[in-house]
């Protein structure tokens, strides 16, 4: 790594500044203000907004602090070549990922993390919470590999860990054992609601005993909720309606929501508010869910499904967006940059960077829905973390994908291994 100036000049979103950094505009259209900082040793000294003379438009490059993944598959990343998935269908995939982890070794899932985590640190990210198949022979190859490279990687990218499992496996002796296993080594415990659903009741019981089980041990829930273009919204509004009724205290996430979109405005508006009275968050997957959702036999998809994000926002839902599955048979492309996803979400989700709201997903609500010790603020005392981007608006950055440089602990890091090396340092190597 190499030492970084110890004063940059920058654009920043507004949002990702301090609130209580005077003599800042509220941002122009583009949401983003002119700041120099001064670092030392890791940390920022010294934050002053910069006069319109010193900040002509385009001459800054565009800044972010590093981002957060909410929703990955460490286990099964990079599998698509060899258990490929050429339907796009859910069924295809499933079929593929099942003979893909009863092959599943801890030796290939460490080699497969490894390179993840080196491209997502080199990309600009710095915590992803991951989903790991478990209730399998894959089980434990795949937690000790990974809980492997949470202790590597501490300290650059901080890894949360998710059991996933059919969510019936909690209410069996089996799946109590895993359970405590798993919340022993500082995991969550994850799941999967429908569709197909099985009788309500039954659907139900196991979500009860799941919810019973994650208070008893003290740790949170992650489901793979609604991943689907059929039966609107069902299994969200059955998580919301069980956590209403034991009046749970434990972390709840939904992930993908999908379906909820279907609902009509009334009945979405209902659940967004029971969704946001509860504190149950949502994890937004474009990517996978436009790959396999709406699918139709030789015909092109009219019906692009995916969770509704500005309605649950209205409401006061914390929602988060995710990369969700890397070159695996769920989805083909990706590869850990949170750039790219931000690139990407103006098309799939209609965010609007610029917009307090549409760059939250991507930014301070990731970092909020894993707890993480740092908002992603820039503030004085805080990390001197920062993305700096080849780019002078987000005009710029849509147009074209922009090389970067990666700033962490003052320190610039090498760029990943496919992208040359970045014209940015002489243009922000300033005294």
């Amino acid at each position: 790594m190499t030492e970084a100036p110890e004063r940059l000049r920058l654009r920043l979103p507004r949002a990702l500044v301090d609130p209580r950094l005077s003599g800042l505009p509220v941002g122009a259209g583009d949401g983003l203000v002119a700041i120099e900082l001064e670092q030392r040793q890791g940390r920022i000294t010294m934050l002053r907004p910069l006069a319109a003379a010193e900040s002509a438009a385009g001459s800054l490059p565009l800044a972010l602090t590093p981002l957060v993944e909410p929703h990955a598959h460490l286990d099964k990343c990079f599998t698509a070549a060899a258990f490929p998935n050429p339907e796009g269908t859910i069924a295809g995939a499933m079929a593929s990922n099942r003979r893909e982890s009863d092959q599943r070794t801890a030796e290939q899932v460490l080699e497969r993390g490894e390179r993840a985590l080196e491209r997502a640190w080199r990309h600009g990210l710095r915590a992803i919470r991951s989903h790991i198949d478990s209730g399998g022979p894959a089980t434990r190859p795949s937690w000790e590999a990974l809980l492997e490279l949470r202790r590597r990687w501490a300290g650059r990218v901080e890894l949360q860990l998710v059991a996933l499992v059919p969510l019936a496996h909690w209410s069996s002796a089996e799946g109590e054992e895993l359970a405590r296993w798993v919340a022993d080594r500082g995991g969550w415990l994850g799941g999967v609601l429908g569709p197909p659903y099985g009788r309500l009741r039954s659907d139900r019981d196991a979500l009860g005993a799941l919810l019973g089980l994650a208070e008893r041990l003290g740790t949170g829930l992650d489901l793979h909720v609604d991943e689907a273009d059929d039966q609107p919204g069902r299994g969200v509004s059955l998580v919301a309606a069980v956590a209403a009724e034991r009046r749970c205290g434990v972390p709840i996430t939904c992930s993908h929501a999908a379906s909820v979109a279907l609902l009509g405005t009334r009945r979405l508006e209902r659940l967004a508010e029971q969704l946001a009275a509860l504190g149950i968050a949502v994890v937004a997957l474009p990517l996978t869910n436009l790959w396999l959702l709406g699918r139709r036999p030789e015909r092109t998809p009219r019906l692009r499904v995916q969770a509704p994000i500005r309605s649950l926002q209205r409401a006061g839902v914390l929602v988060a967006v995710g990369g969700d599955n890397v070159q695996d048979p769920w989805y083909p492309g990706g590869d850990f940059d949170p750039i790219e996803l931000l690139r990407l979400v103006p098309l799939t989700s209609h965010l609007w960077p610029a917009q307090r709201q549409g760059l939250a997903p991507l930014t301070t609500a990731p970092a909020r829905l894993l707890g993480l010790e740092w908002d992603g603020l820039v503030r004085e005392g805080g990390p001197a973390d920062l993305v700096l981007l080849a780019a002078g608006s987000w005009t710029d950055l849509l147009a074209r994908s922009p090389r970067r440089l990666v700033l962490r602990d003052g320190r610039w890091l090498p760029p990943p291994a496919l992208q040359q090396p970045s014209p940015l340092l002489p243009a922000v190597s300033m005294g």
